[in-house]
């Protein structure tokens, strides 16, 4: 009992045990490599600080924004789906205003789970990885995923990088040698504290018993940089998104920072430690440098230096809040220790639920994001998750609001304003546009309405207010559906003359709204703003060249041909609409407090 209360102190009030008075009680648990002694807590330089994401930056900055690397010891859930989505998303936002963007994701693929995986299956460990890492890059790609660079982490390219990195920690001081005998979670791959537990030792977030396990392993001095990540957090409280993500890490922090294991003896697969080949590194001081692995280019010699200045530190962390802890308290100790920059902002975002319950194999409602997108499409399944998720909190997931919310935006108000205005213009006008739109809507408060919702939506996308940047640019369509009605254009052609001259302006009008809803709406639909864009008689290059300031009005021009009306969004039909009564789906009054926690799929 003894030595247990001793390890568990030692963990839970970290120490130096070479200059401390409990050494000698530790000793028979704790040992340590005489020429890599950890060093007493120093003061250290970095060469960036973590700034808050819309800070403005020099121009020829490039915006770096990272995914999780997903693991790979099972295929995609909708979790890595809807984080992706939203990586890409803004990603599209900042493309539009013109910066050089390098979007980063990608697949983890060592570790003790990816053994098991592939022993399961029948197969090597690579084999497994291969097959896996693929079906991430075509779900990807059935999503319009428009990633920069997709890193594995069993790319030679990594594996330099990270021994790199580990020997520069290594001879920086802050990694140790020591024996520890403690309860393992293998799905977390982490040790667990008993308090952290449930009954029978279970983990918290998988419901499975932790294993007991002892090891000799190497550490990482965490507890060294405690008081310098309290100093970041607070001189820049934009580090953590959303503010409530940020009061759970410096809770954390304020807790007491444990140095934490960085290698494992027991797992074979996954990139051995420089000084100890009989030792891996452990996955996440593996993984992490990913995102920076990922920024040295596949002819280069592969250098930590060259890559850091080929667009480090990033601009956005984008996560899962389940690994919010690896992301904004151990990864910052890791870059501090290396002397490297901090990233620019980490943005935990919430879990997804189905109707409201967890999913789960065992409870048989679990959604696979390929038969969601093959079922509905890619813009549908974009479209629900970035409006009806407030981003950073948790969302659901119901069919028939999927639906609901889908038919009555998409179909609806965007599709039937399009499909109905170019009905209009090839009866009475041989879809040709009469007047530039600049002029056509001199003296129109029509215009006005739009502008001040452009610039609303842009606001919300460079705040990572995703639905709401939605929200607005459906105002802009709702906003033209009433003037529709209002000025009744179908009306005033049969009136003739001046009525029908009117009539014609208005049909210009409302295309001009659709062809700048095309380019607000890209980062969230790109797909639908292409066949929107076509409509209007633009080339495909044409569409893939467009940047914010196309949301100005005065882009469609007099003698403009439109092309044959088409529906460019067809209505999803809903099985349970004969026996209930679709109702037009009402805005919900959002919440800016933190919702109750569930354990529920990492979205």
């Amino acid at each position: 009992m003894a030595a247990a209360a001793a390890r568990i102190n030692f963990f839970l009030n970290p120490i130096n045990p070479l200059n401390s008075k409990a050494t000698t009680h530790l000793r028979t648990r704790l040992h340590f490599q005489p020429s890599r002694r950890r060093p007493r807590a120093t003061s250290f330089c970095t060469r960036a600080s973590a700034t808050p994401l819309h800070d403005e930056a020099a121009a020829s900055d490039p915006f770096v924004l990272t995914t999780p690397l997903y693991y790979v010891n099972a295929p995609p859930h909708l979790g890595s789906a809807y984080t992706t989505i939203a990586a890409d998303a803004i990603a599209r936002f900042h493309r539009l205003l013109g910066k050089k963007v390098i979007f980063i994701t990608g697949t983890d693929e060592h570790g003790e789970k990816i053994a098991t995986a592939a022993a399961a299956s029948a197969s090597t460990p690579a084999q497994h990885c291969d097959i896996i890492s693929q079906s991430y890059i075509s779900l990807w790609k059935n999503l319009d995923i428009a990633y920069d660079k997709f890193i594995r982490t069993t790319d030679p390219k990594h594996e330099a990088i990270v021994k790199e990195f580990y020997s520069r920690v290594l001879a920086n001081g802050d990694i140790y040698r020591a024996d520890y005998e403690g309860l393992y979670c293998i799905n977390c791959e982490e040790y667990k504290d008993e308090k952290e537990l449930l009954d029978n030792n279970c983990c918290s977030t998988h419901l499975k018993p932790c294993v007991a396990r002892k090891e000799d392993n190497y550490f990482f001095a965490l507890s060294k940089y405690q008081k310098s990540l309290e100093e970041t957090l607070a001189k820049n409280p934009n580090f953590v998104q959303p503010s409530f993500r940020l009061n759970e890490v410096q809770s954390w922090i304020r807790g007491g920072l444990r140095d934490f294991s960085i290698s494992r003896a027991l797992v074979d697969w996954g990139i051995p430690v420089p000084n100890d080949s009989k030792q891996t590194i452990y996955v996440w001081f593996d993984a992490l440098l990913g995102y920076i692995s990922a920024l040295s280019e596949d002819t280069e010699q592969p250098d930590l230096e060259r890559a850091v200045s080929s667009g480090w530190p990033a601009s956005l962390h984008l996560i899962g809040k389940d690994i919010l802890r690896f992301h904004a308290v151990y990864w910052p100790a890791m870059l501090m220790s290396a002397g490297l920059g901090l990233p620019k902002m980490v943005f935990g975002h919430g879990f997804l639920t189905k109707d409201g319950m967890k999913m789960g194999k065992s409870l048989g409602n679990t959604i696979e994001p390929n038969d969601l997108v093959h079922k509905f499409g890619s813009d549908a399944v974009r479209y629900f998750f970035l409006r009806e998720v407030e981003f950073g909190n948790d969302g659901d997931y119901s069919e028939d609001r999927f639906i609901n919310i889908v038919n009555a935006h998409l179909a609806n108000s965007i599709g039937n304003l399009l499909n109905r205005t170019l009905g209009l213009l090839k009866k009475n006008c041989q879809s040709t546009l009469v007047v530039d739109s600049s002029i056509a809507a001199e003296g129109i408060t029509f215009k006005d309405t739009v502008e001040k919702l452009v610039e609303k939506a842009r606001v919300q996308y460079g705040n990572l207010s995703l639905s709401s940047a939605c929200e607005a640019v459906l105002e802009i369509s709702n906003a033209g559906n009433l003037y529709m009605d209002e000025r009744a254009p179908w009306s005033l052609f049969k009136q003739g003359g001046a009525a029908s001259e009117a009539a014609a302006k208005d049909l210009v009008i409302i295309l001009e709204a659709m062809r700048i809803i095309a380019v607000a709406l890209s980062p969230v639909t790109p797909s639908l703003s292409w066949r929107i864009y076509g409509q209007l008689g633009y080339s495909k290059e044409r569409f893939d060249a467009v940047t914010w300031s196309d949301t100005k009005w005065g882009g469609l021009k007099s003698g403009q041909v439109m092309a044959q009306p088409t529906p460019i969004f067809a209505r999803i039909e809903n099985p349970t609409e004969g026996q209930n009564a679709v109702e037009a789906p009402k805005k919900e009054v959002k919440k800016d407090k933190l919702p109750q926690a569930k354990r529920v799929v990492e979205a």
